[in-house]
């Protein structure tokens, strides 16, 4: 009895009735849940929760509990205040509980719920810390002061708590800066990126040489990109754009031993897994080194619209040149560096009528790429792997359409001089029918592309070939083929056009 007196007492001390003054909802027991990663305590005590339970079968009324709606589970909620009378509820065979349900706006419920963390048991040291760590490693831009203010402690204490995350994290966000700046994005739109101010970026680039000090070091003293990427928690791109900084294109090709196809014909078996993420349709970061070799200088500006797993920026460290890259795909984490850009690609019934005029560009700036190299998802293919906005999922009319449009929209925000690069590859629906079969109709084959290129204003100078690897078949598939006598596709091509 002592034991719930003296709760009822702090409890009422501290809020001054404020839960009470609150609409509470019913809400079944069974909806409420207790999400570990919000929970600032170490563990229930099952003492307390008997105690707790024992008042409950006595008839005391306790405050009700506080919830959130579940972010994750719609119908669902999780626990902010009263992880203890919920499970002295739960005890006792309370099937519904009243409670409070809040809207944090957008506040941290972690710290939200350790302020609530009243009452006989208060939070120890050690859960103090962990909250604290827990809360910054959730959102870095929360203050000392802030975090100390929902834990009870001074910003001093919470400093000492998160000195080593705050120094991850501002090496991290020096990388960042690093890696955008030398693709040569702009500091006005790296500072919106990173959501931080333009002054901060501008002081974060001043030491950037420094940054890259125990980079050469280490490189100088014989270790491998690898090792150097690995020790530092740099990518490798981003250190070979130091190994080779003073290389000539012809040197880096050496060093990074991909080799230099002479003929209009490039082929290899994988993809260089260092460069780019694991994506659908990704593409050897050999390839795009070619058309930057043939096709670029140091220093040139590449646009990639739809840069997928980041191939584009990855090689362009590596060859340097800077890369302005943009995807639906948003992951500030991961890639910064490709800024987040939905192309609003019109109806198709309306592309007729005005297609350029209904296409918007990522940016507004007075440098215009010397190169764009443009790999849009390809129709139909892995279409189940894209996002659903995809154009690949759009219907074959439809996708030509859309391209129709960007290819116009292109030319209108571009130097004379600039060439643009095209992948893409023959699509034919030869998946279980004999090639003697395939009528053609709903095919779109590369003389298809270039009717369209010719058609906005594009001239092509080259068109190379660089099929796909057929190790992605597997003996049996092929097997299987040849029986039906069905004819795959490897045909990809890279088409280079310039304007008249």
């Amino acid at each position: 009895m002592s034991f719930y007196c003296e709760y009822k007492n702090l409890v009422e001390m501290s809020r001054k009735g404020e839960a009470m003054t609150q609409p509470t909802t019913k809400i079944p027991i069974s909806a409420i849940v207790l999400n570990e990663e919000i929970y600032p305590r170490k563990g229930i005590d099952p003492k307390r929760v008997g105690i707790f339970a024992e008042n409950i079968r006595d008839g005391f009324k306790f405050e009700p509990i506080e919830v959130e709606p579940d972010p994750d589970r719609p119908g669902m909620y999780r626990l902010l205040d009263g992880a203890h009378r919920w499970s002295a509820y739960k005890t006792t065979g309370v099937t519904e509980v009243e409670a409070v349900i809040k809207n944090l706006d957008g506040n941290d419920p972690l710290l939200y719920a350790a302020q609530k963390a009243i009452g006989p048991r208060q939070l120890t040291e050690d859960e103090t810390r962990e909250t604290a760590r827990r809360a910054y490693t959730r959102n870095s831009s929360l203050s000392s002061a802030a975090i100390g203010k929902a834990i009870g402690r001074s910003r001093q204490a919470v400093d000492s708590y998160i000195a080593d995350l705050r120094a991850v994290t501002q090496m991290e966000l020096d990388i960042n800066i690093f890696r955008m700046n030398r693709l040569g994005i702009p500091q006005d739109r790296i500072a919106n990126r990173l959501g931080a101010k333009q002054v901060l970026i501008h002081n974060h680039l001043l030491k950037m040489p420094v940054l890259a000090n125990s980079i050469n070091a280490d490189l100088y003293r014989g270790f491998t990109v690898s090792q150097v990427a690995e020790k530092h928690n740099w990518t490798e791109p981003l250190v070979w754009s130091l190994a080779l900084a003073d290389k000539k294109d012809l040197q880096r090709f050496k060093e990074l031993g991909w080799g230099l196809r002479t003929w209009d014909q490039w082929e290899w078996n994988d993809c260089d897994k260092s460069f780019g993420d694991d994506w659908p349709g990704r593409i050897p970061a050999q390839l795009i080194a070619h058309i930057l070799f043939y096709f670029s200088k140091l220093n040139d500006l590449i646009l990639d619209p739809m840069a997928g797993g980041g191939v584009t920026p990855d090689t362009c460290l590596a060859l340097g040149r800077r890369c302005w890259a943009f995807d639906m795909a948003d992951r500030p984490e991961t890639r910064p560096e490709i800024e987040p850009y939905i192309w609003t690609l019109p109806a198709a019934q309306k592309l007729a009528s005005s297609p350029v005029n209904q296409l918007s560009w990522p940016v507004s700036s007075k440098e215009k790429a010397d190169l764009i190299i443009f790999d849009p998802p390809y129709f139909d293919k892995k279409a189940a792997d894209y996002d659903t906005k995809s154009i690949s999922a759009l219907q074959r009319q439809e996708y030509l359409e859309c391209l129709e449009a960007f290819f116009a929209l292109l030319k209108l925000n571009v130097k004379k001089t600039t060439r643009l690069a095209f992948i893409n590859a023959d699509w034919r629906d030869f998946q279980g029918r004999p090639a003697a079969e395939e009528s053609g109709q709903g095919s779109i084959l590369i003389d298809v592309y270039l009717r369209m290129l010719n058609k906005t204003g594009w001239q092509h100078t080259h068109i190379i070939q660089a099929p796909m690897s057929a190790q992605r078949f597997s003996a049996v598939v092929v097997s299987a083929m040849q029986k039906k006598r069905i004819l795959g596709v490897t045909s990809r091509y890279v088409i280079i056009l310039k304007q008249p």
